[in-house]
């Protein structure tokens, strides 16, 4: 019969070292803490834009977002690990704002939109609108940050959010439609409309720095602007006079 050696160190068994690892069951209160705060936190300021957008005021953005982790946290034993933790937050915002905050607006606004996007509107410019067609993308490049989030902030709530999910956050149709509890058909549609609006909302400011692609009402990357029309169609004729210019040289006519 085989003994064990004094002193030899014995592998433990699989059901100790799984009892011995803290499982989502019998995790602490410290470690549950710790666990969400390394996952939810680094969402912060994306959460905040977005309760800005909603709220339009900076005092009700901030404790939209305050009521929203503390929701996270009391349910954040029910979140399943591998799926998709931004959508799941962004879900909780959603409809803790129309439980509450749409019901009743407390205060009216408060700060200019200038001041409204200093502390995280200001960041969200520097994400790439991917939902965008690339003329309009190029075209809103050159306007100026407060002009395109005055716009978009005046865009009615529910176009105004999904251009933002979409265009500023980068979030496809299907995490949309699940933050906002409505079918992809109706993101894409609110999406196409609320694009339209905003291209409407710009073309007059693109106009005013010279900008005549992707913001004119057809938004197909041609025409623009009022001043960018005119623009291309004086560079047409002046081309087209060279042209002809050049052809009479060419065979030796006279104009």
């Amino acid at each position: 019969m085989n003994k064990t050696p004094v002193g030899t160190d014995v592998a433990p068994r699989r059901e100790e070292t799984m009892a011995a690892t803290p499982t989502r069951s019998n995790e602490s209160d410290a470690q549950l803490l710790a666990r969400f705060e390394e996952d939810a936190l680094p969402l912060l300021d994306q959460l905040y834009g977005a309760a800005l957008r909603m709220t339009r005021n900076p005092a009700d953005a901030q404790d939209l977002v305050q009521d929203t982790y503390m929701k996270a946290y009391q349910a954040f034993k029910s979140f399943k690990p591998g799926t998709n933790l931004k959508a799941w937050m962004y879900r909780i915002l959603t409809n803790t704002y129309i439980n509450s905050y749409r019901k009743a607006q407390r205060r009216p606004s408060e700060s200019s939109a200038e001041e409204m996007t200093d502390w995280q509107l200001a960041q969200s410019a520097q994400h790439d609108s991917v939902g965008l067609e690339s003329a309009e993308v190029e075209a809103l490049k050159h306007i100026p940050d407060k002009r395109i989030q005055d716009a978009l902030m005046a865009l009615g709530e529910d176009y105004r959010m999904v251009v933002y999910y979409a265009d500023v956050e980068g979030l496809p149709y299907k995490e949309i439609a699940e933050i906002m509890d409505t079918p992809i058909g109706t993101v894409m549609s609110r999406l196409h409309r609320g694009r339209k609006q905003l291209r409407a909302k710009l073309k007059d400011v693109a106009a005013e720095h010279g900008i005549g692609t992707g913001l004119g009402a057809g938004g197909n990357g041609s025409g623009g602007g009022a001043g960018g029309g005119k623009k291309k169609a004086a560079a047409k004729d002046s081309q087209s006079s060279k042209s002809s210019k050049a052809a009479q040289a060419s065979t030796g006519n006279k104009a």
